[in-house]
């Protein structure tokens, strides 16, 4: 798998969605109860189970989104002592979700740092130059757009579970499909772990592609995985659906600048007549 840093296509105008769904998703994140517990390491039970009824609230439920109904026990946010040890408190629901906006909310979540900074790396990377070409408002709109194909169509597939469905992967992933239908000829440098990280410059069409095929893959042979955070199938939706509503855009596009001679991060030499 490789690794994206930078691409060079320069942009006309500032990116202030970009920069502001990165930190509306940092902020979700930090707002997460147990988080800082759980990046030191120590977490108690009861930072577990109100993270655990945070995110019961606030994720997508496949089951909850398709058939409307909540479940009859929830966890509380209480920790508890049962027949089977310590554990979180179950309890019916003491509040209102509204299924069809917990697609919304549960964009803006993730399980770990690393599943939000890898995130925030392909928006930050890639999002920049769609939302260029499809304006701010625009912009905004095609990542609300994709995010809720992505979990409409994760949910469709799996109408009976009920694990919470959380992260911005689906939204991003129609980042990147849009990407790769307006500048498929763009260069990305990349870091390709190879005993070390070694550095490449390789057209988006192979980086993009890559992911996707992989992304691919991985839903033929296993729906979620990370105890339900991450969702590959969720991650094609995403991408097919960002492709589809780039393309009408392409025939205006103009192309990425050409490399100019860089290699392996550095100026290729010129042969003197």
């Amino acid at each position: 798998m490789v690794i994206p840093v930078h691409d060079v296509n320069p942009t006309r105008r500032t990116p202030w969605v970009t920069y502001a769904l990165i930190v509306a998703n940092v902020v979700a994140f930090l707002s997460m109860p147990g988080i800082a517990g759980s990046v030191t390491g120590g977490s108690t039970l009861a930072e577990l189970c109100r993270l655990e009824a945070f995110t019961e609230q606030y994720a997508l439920v496949p089951r909850e989104l398709i058939h409307g109904q909540l479940p009859p026990l929830v966890p509380t946010g209480e920790a508890g002592l049962g027949l089977r040890g310590p554990g979180c408190v179950l309890g019916p629901p003491a509040y209102d979700k509204w299924p069809v906006l917990s697609v919304l909310t549960s964009m803006f979540l993730h399980g770990s740092w690393l599943h939000l900074l890898g995130n925030l790396l392909f928006l930050f990377i890639f999002g920049n130059n769609v939302e260029d070409r499809m304006g701010h408002v625009g912009f905004l709109l095609f990542y609300v757009v994709c995010g809720y194909a992505a979990g409409y169509g994760f949910a469709l597939l799996n109408s009976s579970s009920t694990t919470p469905l959380i992260g911005a992967s689906g939204a991003i992933a129609g980042v990147l499909g849009a990407y790769l239908v307006l500048y498929p000829r763009a260069r990305v440098w990349v870091l390709v772990p190879f005993l070390v990280f070694l550095p490449l410059r390789l057209p988006a069409w192979v980086v993009l592609g890559l992911w996707f095929v992989l992304q691919a893959l991985y839903s033929a042979g296993e729906a979620v995985t990370e105890a339900g955070t991450v969702a590959y199938t969720a991650h094609v939706i995403g991408f097919v659906t960002g492709m589809l509503i780039a393309w009408p855009l392409k025939p205006g596009t103009p192309p990425p600048p050409e490399p100019g001679g860089i290699l392996f991060g550095r100026q290729a030499r010129r042969p003197s007549w």
